[in-house]
């Protein structure tokens, strides 16, 4: 791939990953909407491994009492409150691990790789994030997610399967219904993802083996870093703008792209 090629996917991957309008649909979309190769799965390894960095550096503090909780969790003993939240971040990733597994085994993840599919997610999906988001007050923090709210919220990330959904989106989504606060829901959904990017990039990881050569890794690596940044850059924006702004730019931009792609698709 040209520097120029790289630096779209990865903009594109860091960008999307974590606002609420699907990463896995636009680089999707990228390759038939523009008719430049498929990137690759080294170079989808690598994007998710630098907006991975990303999250974990934006929620840091968050990300190490996770941590040191697991090793608490892992010797059961949920006695502190990173092993409270090591215990839903668990309890939230399960869902989505068996689904995904289920959807890779039988081939379904190939079948709804189309225009048609993420048009019609891109909307739907759109529209209900506007009704949670302006449902109502609601003003629950981060700090008092419980089980039953991650395991919700759990299953809800599983539509997030079906591309164009979008993963942080969906996850808000069912955070803003649950009554959690816009920044409260986002972070929930931020720090969901680092277990999911880590089981995802691993599943392609495998794929990957044995494929690597010196081109290959170069071009990973620069993936990696331009994601790195486009990723930590929409974070600090996204996290930002909602101390004074509703999800309702990142609906209208789905509505818009969701109602030109089904036309695209069906014309």
């Amino acid at each position: 791939m040209t520097l120029f090629q790289l630096l779209i996917v990865a903009i594109i991957q860091g960008v999307t990953e974590f606002l609420p309008v699907s990463s896995s649909g636009h680089l999707i979309l990228l390759p038939t909407l523009t008719g430049t190769p498929d990137q690759g799965l080294a170079i989808d390894v690598a994007v998710h491994v630098g907006t991975l960095l990303a999250v974990i550096l934006y929620f840091w503090t968050d990300v190490r009492v996770a941590a040191h909780g697991l090793t608490r969790l892992v010797q059961r003993k949920i006695d502190t409150q990173g092993a409270f939240l090591a215990l839903c971040l668990v309890t939230a990733t399960i869902p989505a691990l068996i689904v995904g597994i289920a959807i890779k085994l039988t081939g379904l993840d190939e079948a709804m790789r189309s225009a048609a599919v993420i048009g019609w997610t891109m909307l739907i999906f759109g529209l209900v994030l506007y009704w949670a988001d302006t449902r109502g007050p609601t003003d629950r923090t981060a700090d008092r997610w419980t089980i039953k709210h991650a395991g919700l919220m759990g299953l809800a990330q599983c539509l997030a399967l079906i591309p164009g959904t979008s993963r942080s989106g969906i996850t808000i989504t069912a955070a803003r219904a649950l009554g959690y606060e816009r920044e409260g829901a986002a972070k929930l959904s931020m720090l969901m993802s680092i277990p999911v990017i880590l089981a995802s990039g691993a599943v392609l990881s495998v794929d990957v083996i044995g494929q690597a050569n010196w081109a290959v890794m170069r071009d990973a690596t620069i993936a990696a870093a331009f994601a790195f940044l486009a990723a930590l850059g929409a974070l600090v924006l996204m996290m930002r703008l909602l101390k004074s702004v509703s999800f309702t730019p990142y609906v209208i931009y789905r509505v818009i792209l969701g109602i030109g792609l089904l036309i695209w698709a069906y014309s």
